[in-house]
Formats: C-alpha cells, sequence, structure tokens
C-alpha cells in the first residue's frame, strides 16, 4: 500500500518489460521516487516553480493552480507530494491524495487520485490536462518512473485514479498497470475542442471566414441585431478589482440560468476561484472579458492563459426570448480574434459537448477518465452497476429532450457544456 504518515522511498525496476525500456532508454541515471505526506506549502512551493521552468506542464500543472488548489482543499483531504528526483535534483512533481471508500461489506479500501481529493464537491473544480509535472529533458522515463511507483504499491483492493488525462499518459499508465498485474479501466472518454490558430494562418488569417457558413450566418445576425441597440465592445479586464467584478457579473448570470444545478451551488467553488483571480490577473494567466452592447454586458468569458494557448474555463451569459441574438457565439468569436491579434497559437473550450464548441472549433484532443485496480468480484459489481446507471440516465435523457420542446436560446445543452465546469 502506498504510505500513509511516513515517506516511502520507491524505485522503477530496471527489470521492467520491453516498452518500459524504449520509454526509458534516453535515461541512463537512476530515477528516486518518493511518496511523501504533504509538509509546508511554501517550502513545495519554491521546488514546484523551479521545476516549472524546466518542465511543459499543462495550466492545471501550474503553481498557480495547484498552489491554489492545496491553500483551499477541504477538510479530510490527505494530500501527498510525490516526487521524482534525478541525481539529487527534482525532475518530477504531483501530488496524490488519499481517501477510503467504502462499496460493499464494512472493509473500506484506499483511493488514491491523482492532483484531486476524491471529494466529489470540491473535486467539481473539474482538472484536465492532468498528469505528473516532469523536467521536459527526461519527461518519457519520469513518467515511467513515477507511474510504476504509483501503480507498483497499490495492494489488490486499492485504486488509482486518473481524471483528465491526454492518451499518450493513458498509454504509459495502462502498461505501468500491466507491469503489475492491474487492470486501467477507462471510465469515461472525451475531447476538448479547440480552435488551432496555424490552420485559420495557413488559409485567410480570417477566423471569421473558416467557419460553417451557418454558423458565420448566425453570428452576423447576432452581432448585427445587437449593433442595433448600441457600439458592441469587448473588453479585457486589466485589474484584479474588474476581474473580480466581471466574475461577480458571471456568477449571476450563471446563477440565473443554472440555480441549484450550476456550480457556484458548491460553496467552495467561488472562493477558490476568487482566490485564483486575484493571483492570476496580475501575470496575465487569468484573463476575464465582458462583451458589451450599447454599455450593458451581455456575456462573460473567464479563460486561463498558457503556453500561448487559451482555455475557456467558465462563461455567464445574459440570455433572451429573441433566440438569433447569441450572446456565447458573439463573446467567444471576439474573444479568440483577440487571442489572434495577440499572437497566441489555439483557444480551448475544454472538454464536454456543446453545440457552440463543435460550431467554433477546427481541432480537438482526446482525453480519459480512467482508475487502476485489482480484477476483484468487488469491482466487477461496480461496474455492472455503473453501466445499468448509465444506461438509466442516458433513457432518462432521451426521454425528457423529445417531451421538451426546444426554446430557440440556448447555446449548449447542460450546465457544465454551457458555462464550463
Amino acid at each position: 500500500m502506498m504510505p500513509g504518515r511516513t515517506s516511502s522511498r520507491l524505485k522503477s525496476s530496471p527489470d521492467v518489460d520491453r516498452a518500459a525500456s524504449v520509454e526509458q532508454a534516453s535515461c541512463h541515471e537512476p530515477i528516486d521516487v518518493r511518496i511523501e505526506p504533504l509538509g509546508d506549502i511554501a517550502e513545495l512551493e519554491v521546488s514546484w516553480k523551479e521545476l516549472e521552468r524546466r518542465a511543459a506542464g499543462s495550466f492545471y500543472l501550474s503553481w498557480l493552480w495547484i498552489g491554489t488548489w492545496l491553500r483551499h482543499l477541504p477538510r479530510g483531504a490527505r494530500p501527498h507530494v510525490l516526487v521524482a528526483r534525478m541525481s539529487g535534483r527534482t525532475v518530477g512533481l504531483a501530488i496524490v491524495c488519499r481517501r477510503t471508500v467504502w462499496s460493499f461489506g464494512p472493509q473500506g479500501r484506499a483511493r488514491w487520485l491523482l492532483n484531486e481529493t476524491g471529494d466529489a464537491r470540491f473535486d467539481r473544480l473539474f482538472i484536465e490536462y492532468n498528469g505528473i509535472l516532469a523536467e521536459q529533458a527526461s519527461a518519457a522515463p519520469v513518467m515511467v518512473a513515477c507511474l510504476d511507483a504509483l501503480a507498483g504499491s497499490l495492494s489488490v483492493s486499492d485504486e488509482l485514479v486518473l481524471s483528465g488525462i491526454d492518451l499518450d499518459f493513458g498509454a504509459l499508465a495502462s502498461r505501468a498497470a500491466h507491469r503489475v498485474g492491474l487492470l486501467n479501466e477507462v471510465r469515461k472518454a472525451d475531447v476538448a475542442r479547440w480552435v488551432d490558430f496555424t490552420k485559420i494562418g495557413e488559409k485567410s488569417g480570417d477566423y471569421r471566414a473558416s467557419l460553417g457558413r451557418n454558423t458565420r450566418q448566425a453570428i452576423n445576425r447576432a452581432i448585427r441585431l445587437y449593433a442595433e441597440r448600441g457600439p458592441v465592445e469587448f473588453r479585457i479586464m486589466e485589474t484584479t478589482s474588474e476581474a473580480l467584478a466581471a466574475f461577480d457579473v458571471l456568477a449571476g448570470f450563471h446563477q440565473s440560468r443554472w440555480g441549484a444545478k450550476g456550480s457556484f451551488a458548491n460553496p467552495g467553488f467561488r472562493t477558490f476561484h476568487e482566490d485564483l483571480i486575484a493571483r492570476g490577473v496580475p501575470s496575465g494567466a487569468i484573463r476575464i472579458s465582458r462583451t458589451l452592447v450599447g454599455g450593458q454586458t451581455v456575456g462573460v468569458l473567464y479563460n486561463f492563459v498558457h503556453d500561448g494557448h487559451v482555455l475557456n474555463y467558465q462563461s455567464g451569459l445574459l440570455y433572451e426570448q429573441d433566440g438569433r441574438v447569441k450572446p456565447g457565439l458573439v463573446s467567444h468569436v471576439l474573444s479568440i480574434e483577440d487571442s489572434m491579434s495577440r499572437g497566441e497559437r489555439g483557444y480551448d473550450f475544454l472538454a464536454g459537448f456543446a453545440r457552440h464548441k463543435s460550431q467554433l472549433a477546427n481541432a480537438e484532443h482526446a482525453m480519459t477518465w480512467s482508475i487502476i485496480g485489482g480484477d476483484t468480484l468487488e469491482r466487477r459489481v461496480e461496474a455492472r452497476l455503473r453501466r445499468a446507471r448509465q444506461a438509466l440516465g442516458q433513457f432518462v435523457r432521451k426521454q425528457m429532450s423529445v417531451r421538451t420542446a426546444p426554446t430557440g436560446h440556448a447555446e449548449g445543452s447542460s450546465p457544465q457544456a454551457i458555462e464550463g465546469p
């Protein structure tokens, strides 16, 4: 089992299968992996930021996200630090949290989660592009060593949860599980649709011209209708106070549309993001914008900016009875055009289906949510129950869609799809 109160020294075995040997061929130094209880956050911040400069991680592996996340962990969370070292220098970092879960009978089992807590409400922050922050020069062998250590330390009843990982990381995880006789069960597969600016530049360089005819017409009509009321403006909130005020407007739009089903029904959601915004706006890593019509805000976008890419985390939109006005489409198009003008490389809508994502994107990244564990009777029963619930949910949604007439003004199909996590 993984360590609890004491640190554990774990090393990847040199006698792994051929696939692992190929992955580690570029790394001749031994990789020492330890899983240690979280100590001083300030000390971890120094190590994390130093490694970040040598890594190519996602926004969700940046200290801005991870550091804010650690400061808002819910009561009962049991965070540990996964540390990989080569010749004394840190080459890999991640957070793994331990949670005891019960399914059948009185015996609980340990569930370990990569950069998540296991608290369902808190984890509705929805991590994507998840993984291990690894030194770029030795990223593959470091990730193999870390995954070998994680999988190899699981008992037959333990689980390792890997949420929002890309296919390459998923393949490494699957091989690590196989090497120790465990299964890697993919419980959900999804795609993050995004706009690859390179594709637009290779053609006309005009984003709107690259869109489908119907989408382009809908956007032009909406802007024309808005313009009849007054100037259509797109504004980036330059200061923290402006960004927080716009976020408050976003929250109002979101709650008026989704109520108890929305993200802000989670009491910790707002405080986490207010802290993240306050930390991220000064550096430009958080970008909040307003779309205004005649001085009235009709859309607020809450975006992350990382490594030349914009990630749309959440939107708050002013919907109207007139389905021809499209606050979401208009806000995103203006935001994409602003991003292109800054010389950035892409605009990511993140995972989850929504009609506007399909309309506006020209590329996609695949992601999976998976669990590594033993092939036990308990898990087989859980899998059958989960499939039954999923089938029932699909049937209920299908019946509701048949009975509910479309209103014509929604630009997505669910709070997560339209508004982000």
